[in-house]
């Protein structure tokens, strides 16, 4: 019968933005690792040209435009394997009656939504599809602890936190070369989107001194009005193993929280001290949770801490050193890969269904 496993291994139809070096590929693959059967049915769309243009419209309606036929493809997929889960990967083009077609087509088949995103924070992660759908998938996964009082509200009948995590295939230490240190990384680093309130702090510490390389998109119209010699500003982001290698090629990686999102930790939270590197973020209640401050990573609350922190462990790079080791074995320790990280969620699903048998 649909819905049930054998010996414990599932097939999974897993939605998502499924492109090389993100995140979503990431958790899919873990899924896979684990000995599952895992269908792909990825949702990678950049939108460009009249189709472009009406996306951004809609998006500004709070709509989500299904240009690839994602719900189609969904539900031949689902026709095609029966699967005993059907996970989600931020689905805001899923439709209300995909979802309600889904469920009576497989009634035995368990639905799950996951986001890393804040999706009660703002219309910038929501759309009326995914809204008006919260309350037809068996559970919804956040890395927002605040977006579960939240989601509950909205509708869910069930909701799950969890930290964010890193992949260990490819988040862990590697060999640079000094050509390497040169063209990726330098003395202080950041990967991530342009947001006002890290630039500034950015620009602070190049101010005082400090050298600074940025990766990352959204920061050219930035970067052409508050240009410094102490600053380089790639304009391009920067994906998968060659991400991994610039975060090693960093004596100090800098963990920005994106106010947008309302942040209290984010993927790089995780994966800088995977990589064996040493991490100086903004302090949230969440980082000092997962990191002992001191001892496994470095945290600042002000511009002045910021270069402080930047100016002492640049000037003493055996505690640099000792910290990122303990950041990564803290990684190992506690589990914060994504093996784990999917595993819990799939424990979550098999105990909701031996409560509702």
């Amino acid at each position: 019968m649909t819905g049930e496993c054998v010996s414990g291994k599932m097939k999974i139809v897993y939605f998502g933005a499924l492109s090389a070096g993100g995140t979503c590929k990431m958790r899919c693959d873990a899924l896979r690792n684990m000995g599952h059967e895992v269908v792909e049915v990825d949702n990678t769309y950049i939108p460009n040209g009249i189709i472009g243009l009406a996306v951004r419209a809609l998006k500004k309606l709070n709509q989500s435009v299904d240009p690839i036929r994602a719900n189609e493809r969904l539900m031949g997929s689902i026709v095609c394997h029966k699967p005993n889960l059907v996970w989600i990967d931020k689905g805001l083009c899923i439709t209300p009656h995909t979802l309600r077609k889904l469920r009576g087509i497989h009634p035995n088949a368990q639905i799950v939504h996951y986001s890393p995103d804040d999706m009660t924070g703002g219309r910038h992660n929501q759309s009326r599809q995914y809204l008006n759908g919260i309350r037809h998938y068996d559970l919804h996964v956040t890395t927002k602890s605040f977006n579960v009082e939240d989601l509950y509200g909205l509708g869910a009948r069930a909701v799950m936190f969890l930290n964010n995590a890193y992949c260990a295939e490819t988040h862990h230490p590697v060999e640079i070369s000094p050509e390497e240190k040169l063209t990726l990384g330098g003395n202080v680093g950041f990967i991530g989107w342009f947001e006002e309130s890290r630039a500034n702090s950015l620009l602070f510490i190049a101010n005082h001194g400090v050298s600074v390389r940025i990766w990352g998109e959204g920061w050219t119209g930035w970067a052409k009005r508050y240009s410094h010699p102490n600053m380089v500003i790639e304009k391009r982001p920067i994906w998968g193993a060659q991400y991994a290698r610039a975060i090693c090629s960093f004596d100090i990686n800098l963990g920005f929280l994106r106010k947008l999102n309302r942040d209290l930790q984010t993927t790089r939270s995780v994966e800088i001290p995977a990589c064996g590197k040493f991490m100086l973020a903004e302090r949230t209640s969440e980082h000092l949770k997962l990191f002992t401050e001191g001892v496994e990573a470095e945290f600042f609350s002000n511009n002045e801490e910021l270069l402080e922190k930047c100016n002492y462990y640049l000037s003493h790079p055996e505690e640099r050193e000792k910290i990122a080791a303990s950041a990564r074995e803290r990684c190992l320790r506690s589990g914060y890969s994504y093996g784990r990280h999917v595993g819990a969620v799939l424990d979550q699903l098999r105990m909701m269904r031996s409560h509702a048998n």
